[in-house]
């Protein structure tokens, strides 16, 4: 996986050097994620791993799940990538270039874990209050997990702020043992 990450990055550099260069990052961002997403279907993915089917004709697969509205450089992205045999890398590509895309927006993306469905003010609350805390514009997502019991779980890129009540029943039954 690290290998992996390693490799891709210079490739989600480039992208994302080029993307903003064309002041595009949201086109880019859908590109990728949509080749990504492709890349790890079944049918897709065998195609791309058969070393009997020739690199032109690979390209031109990758070509015509492009959207028909993408830029000259989202091919010629595409075309690179299968010339070097990276097309594989694709996940991992897409999600260094979301990172690199929040960096530069200032921006987090936030999931809310809770044990019951957060209204509209508990997630503004949340989300004014990471905004203070983190000093980035909040994307929130939030999902309902019941096996928490209650309270709330937030990750925000690699801080975790545990505040459930599956937790704190844990954190009891240790100080305790």
């Amino acid at each position: 996986m690290s290998e992996a990450i390693t490799t891709a990055r210079p490739y989600a550099q480039a992208a994302f050097d080029e993307a903003k260069k064309l002041n595009d990052l949201q086109g880019w961002s859908e590109m990728l994620l949509s080749l990504a997403g492709a890349v790890n279907h079944p049918e897709v993915h065998a195609v791309v791993t058969n070393p009997q089917i020739p690199k032109q004709q690979i390209e031109a697969i990758m070509e015509a799940l492009l959207a028909s509205g993408c830029a000259a450089q989202q091919r010629n992205f595409v075309r690179i990538l299968a010339d070097n045999q990276r097309l594989l890398l694709l996940p991992e590509i897409a999600a260094l270039f979301e990172a690199f895309k929040a960096e530069a927006e200032k921006s987090v993306n936030v999931v809310v874990e809770s044990a019951f469905e957060l209204n509209a003010a508990q997630q503004d609350k949340i989300a004014t209050s990471l905004k203070k805390r983190l000093a980035r514009e909040i994307k929130l997502t939030c999902k309902v997990k019941k096996d928490l019991l209650g309270g709330v779980v937030i990750r925000a890129g690699d801080k975790v702020i545990d505040g459930s009540a599956l937790t704190r029943l844990a954190e009891m039954a240790n100080a305790l043992a």
